[in-house]
C-alpha cells in the first residue's frame, strides 16, 4: 500500500487523501446527525457524550479546512493564514489575562513587533534563530518593556502570563506553516503533507479520546482540571492517533516504524497540551477562550480549537528536523 501511494504524483496524492479524508469526516458528520435524531433527555450522560463527539468532528472539519487553504495558498498563503490564526488566538488569551495600563507598550510590542517578526524569520526560512526567536529574545524582552511602565504590581505574573501566551499562540501555531518548508531527499516539495500527517494524526488522538472517555466511563483521574480527562481514554487516544500515522507513512518521508514514532510524540504533546490548556481556563473561571465567554469563532474561541496543535507543531517540527535533517 505504502508503495503504491509513494508512487502517485503529488497531485493525485492529495486527490486521494481528499476523497478519504473528507469522506471520513462526512460520513462521521451523517453518524452524528442521525443519533441527534434520537428521542433522550439532553441532559443524560448519552445527549452529553454525543454532544462531544459532534463538537470533535466539528472540530477536525475546522482543522482539515485550514490544511486545505494552507496547501492550495501555497508557504506564502499559509504565512498570512497562520499569522492571522496566531493574532486571533493571542487577541483570545490576552482577552482573559489581567492586564493593567502600563502593559499597553508589551502589548503593542507583542502585536506589532513579535507576532510579524516570527512569520517573517519563518517566511525567510531562518529556522535557527526562528526557533530561539521567542524563547530566547522575546521572554527577555517582555519584562524588559514592561518594566518600562513603572508598576511592580504583580509584575511576574503579569509577565510571566504574557509569555506563556506568546509561547502557545505565537511560537507553537507558527510551527504548523513551519512544516511547509521543510525538504528531504525523495520529499522534495510536499511538506504540505507533513501539515496533513501532524493535523490528522493530533485530531484523530483528541476525537478518539473523547468517544473512548465516554464509552469506558472511568472516574476523571484529574477533575480539579477536567472532567473529562481519563489517563486509560488518553492512551486509547494516543495509540489512536499512533497507528493512523503509521497508515499514513506513504505520504511522508518516514517509514512506518518512524511515522508511528512521531505520530506518538505529536499525539503526547497535544493530549499534555490540551490538559494544560484547560488549567489555565479553570484558572481563568471560563469554559471556553474568547472576551466574556465568546470569540471570533462562536461558541467556543479559536484557541479552544488548536490548543493541542499549538503544543504538538513545534516539538513534532524540531523532531522531525533534528531526525531528519543534515
Amino acid at each position: 500500500m505504502n508503495r503504491f501511494i509513494r508512487s502517485l504524483t503529488p497531485d493525485q496524492q492529495i486527490s486521494l487523501l481528499f476523497v478519504l479524508v473528507f469522506g471520513t469526516l462526512l460520513l462521521a458528520s451523517v453518524v452524528g446527525l442521525l443519533l441527534s435524531l434520537r428521542e433522550r433527555n439532553r441532559s443524560d450522560a448519552w445527549w452529553q457524550g454525543l454532544r462531544r463527539y459532534r463538537e470533535g468532528v466539528r472540530r477536525s472539519w475546522l482543522m482539515m479546512a485550514v490544511f486545505w487553504v494552507g496547501w492550495a495558498s501555497g508557504p506564502t498563503g499559509a504565512l498570512w493564514l497562520f499569522g492571522l490564526g496566531s493574532l486571533l488566538t493571542l487577541r483570545e488569551f490576552v482577552s482573559l489575562t489581567p492586564t493593567q495600563r502600563s502593559d499597553h507598550k508589551t502589548l503593542v510590542l507583542l502585536f506589532f513587533v513579535i507576532l510579524p517578526a516570527q512569520y517573517l524569520l519563518l517566511g525567510l526560512e531562518r529556522f535557527d534563530l526562528f526557533s530561539v526567536f521567542i524563547p530566547v529574545y522575546v521572554f527577555l524582552a517582555i519584562p524588559a518593556v514592561s518594566s518600562l511602565g513603572n508598576d511592580p504590581q504583580r509584575f511576574l505574573a503579569r509577565n510571566a502570563t504574557l509569555q506563556w501566551g506568546t509561547m502557545v499562540c505565537v511560537y507553537g501555531l507558527s510551527h504548523v506553516p513551519a512544516l511547509l518548508h521543510l525538504s528531504f531527499a525523495g520529499h522534495a516539495g510536499r511538506g504540505a503533507f507533513l501539515v496533513f500527517f501532524l493535523v490528522a494524526v493530533v485530531q484523530t488522538c483528541m476525537v478518539v479520546q473523547h468517544v473512548a472517555g465516554r464509552w469506558l466511563a472511568y472516574p476523571p483521574s484529574l477533575p480539579h482540571i477536567s472532567l473529562s480527562f481519563q489517563w486509560r481514554s488518553a492512551l486509547v487516544g494516543v495509540l489512536g492517533g499512533g497507528v493512523l500515522g503509521g497508515l499514513l507513512s506513504g505520504v511522508t518521508p518516514f517509514k512506518p516504524g518512524q511515522a508511528l514514532a512521531m505520530a506518538l510524540v505529536a499525539c503526547v504533546a497535544g493530549t499534555l497540551g490540551h490538559l494544560v490548556m484547560k488549567a489555565i481556563k479553570r484558572d481563568r473561571g471560563v469554559p471556553n477562550w474568547g472576551s466574556q465567554g465568546r470569540s471570533v469563532t462562536g461558541a467556543s474561541g479559536l484557541l479552544d480549537r488548536v490548543d493541542a496543535l499549538c503544543f504538538a507543531a513545534p516539538v513534532f517540527f524540531q523532531s522531525v528536523r533534528w531526525y531528519f535533517g543534515p
